[in-house]
């Protein structure tokens, strides 16, 4: 382990960093709202510690190693929701304690959306497009974005890419350079954003909540400018919009960028994750508005319009809202949560399991019925024309087990903290998702829970966003040896 070339890296990310405590200010100053004065702060503030910590080893050079990838990245995010949650303390409106402050920012940074600030239409403007921000930040992953930096201050960046990068299938690469895959993917990601933003413009909002709800929406993390959500736009055309950017965000972004250097749309139905990815949201659709139709609590029109919006915010863990859900038919409401668990492809700005490894669960499962019957055949796992490696697979159960294991403990401690079991097990369930909104008393925004529970639900954020291993592998006394 090279301390000094993480403490490097680290304080150049924070340095970084604090420049994005900036669009705020100008926010501030274009509504003169008066909450320039935090943001400026906390800039000051993050880029002299990140000097600080730069300066001592700053004529240090070593090629990093996966191991130093790990500690980076479970560092940097510690470290980055930590600086992240000064603003939300140093501000007047919210004045926030340390602990609802970190929760907010690990929320935004994780793309999560779970929220403990009410009274969003009357916060200052400034501090409604930081939380945007930060989950814009952390959609794509900032360590993706470091990655196409830090190349240029000879910085070597494949051991972080593959620590930070979700999925089974980490070592695949778009492009032969490491940073013209993470430029690529944020070309894509930036165009996605301008053209979320415009439509929603378009569509009628504000140009201030285009671009907040664009950033939110591209990065699958759920934050509003409103306390009512999406439901605040009685607008069926912007509910739409929402719809089909959700679902664009929640595809894998190799293969947008597959289908941007072709020139074609074939790759999308080519790839087998896409198709069970739609088609998980096409039945879950249809059952939704069905049962919702059904049951009288909407005519034909709205049934559609707010089953179909719902089920898909949900699937791909984007967390927004134009109804309140809770109220729905249980089985609805279970539903929802359970797809979350689902929750959109590999390799994009979604969170849960994801439908890769669904699908390799579903096809390992149905191998092992064969053999039942055929104990002495050679049955390959396959997705499309590709044979899955034992090792994929293995690593896929080994995932789904930590996943189980971690969901298990903090459900009990959740609920040791005096949280009811449904509220317990959906605000595990909304963290671990990155969803955002639960069930119970978690269901708007977790403003009333106990501190204690939050700063579980903390923990739960960032092993979700990171993915279970890249956490846990830090707690392994076998990574510390040398």
């Amino acid at each position: 382990m090279r301390f000094s070339s993480i403490q490097r890296i680290l304080g150049i990310l924070m340095m970084i960093f604090s420049f994005t405590l900036l669009p705020p200010v100008l926010v501030s100053l274009i509504y003169q709202d008066h909450a320039a004065e935090g943001f400026l702060i906390a800039f000051f503030v993050t880029v002299t510690i990140g000097l600080l910590a730069w300066l001592p080893v700053r004529n240090i050079r070593h090629e990093l190693r996966l191991q130093d990838g790990f500690v980076i990245v479970a560092l940097f995010w510690g470290v980055l929701s930590l600086i992240g949650s000064l603003p939300f303390m140093l501000s007047e409106q919210p004045h926030m304690s340390l602990t609802d402050s970190f929760f907010e920012s690990i929320s935004g940074l994780t793309t999560t959306g779970a929220t403990v600030i009410t009274n969003l239409d009357e916060m200052p403007k400034a501090i409604l497009f930081y939380r945007q921000q930060l989950q814009w930040l952390g959609g794509m992953g900032i360590i993706v974005l470091a990655v196409a930096v830090l190349p240029m201050l000879r910085i070597g960046g494949m051991q972080l890419y593959k620590a930070e990068t979700p999925g089974p299938m980490k070592d695949t690469k778009l492009t032969p350079r490491i940073t013209e895959t993470a430029k690529a993917l944020w070309i894509i990601y930036l165009s996605l954003t301008i053209v979320c933003a415009l439509a929603y413009w378009l569509a009628g909002m504000t140009l201030f909540d285009a671009i907040g709800h664009a950033f939110s929406t591209i990065a699958i993390g759920g934050f509003s400018t409103h306390d009512a959500s999406m439901g605040f736009f009685e607008n069926p055309l912007i509910h739409l919009i929402a719809i089909v950017f959700m679902f664009i965000a929640g595809i894998n972004f190799a293969l947008h960028f597959m289908a941007y250097r072709g020139k074609t749309l074939r790759d999308y139905w080519h790839d087998s994750e896409f198709r069970f990815y739609s088609g998980i949201l096409l039945f879950a659709s249809i059952a939704v508005v069905a049962f919702l139709y059904f049951s009288g609590i909407y005519n034909g029109r709205e049934s559609v319009i707010k089953g179909v919006f719902q089920l898909v915010s949900f699937a791909t863990t984007s967390g927004f809202t134009t109804a309140d859900f809770n109220q729905w038919p249980g089985f609805v409401a279970i539903l929802l949560l359970f797809t979350s668990f689902i929750g959109a492809c590999a390799g994009s700005t979604g969170g849960g399991i994801k439908v890769i490894r669904v699908l390799l669960l579903i096809k390992q499962g149905a191998r092992e019925v064969k053999r039942l019957i055929h104990p002495s055949a050679q049955i390959p796992v396959r997705v499309g024309d590709k044979v899955i490696s034992p090792r994929v697979i293995d690593a896929v159960w080994g995932f789904f087990a930590l996943y189980v294991a971690s969901y298990t403990v903090m459900y009990l401690a959740l609920a040791a903290t005096g949280l009811d079991l449904m509220t317990a097990f959906s605000a595990v369930a909304a963290a671990m998702n990155n969803l955002g909104p639960g069930l119970g008393s978690v269901s708007s925004n977790y403003a009333a829970i106990n501190d204690p529970a939050k700063w579980i639900l903390c923990f739960g954020m960032l092993l979700g966003r990171l993915e279970i291993f890249t956490l846990l592998v830090l707690l392994s006394p076998g990574f510390w040896r040398r």
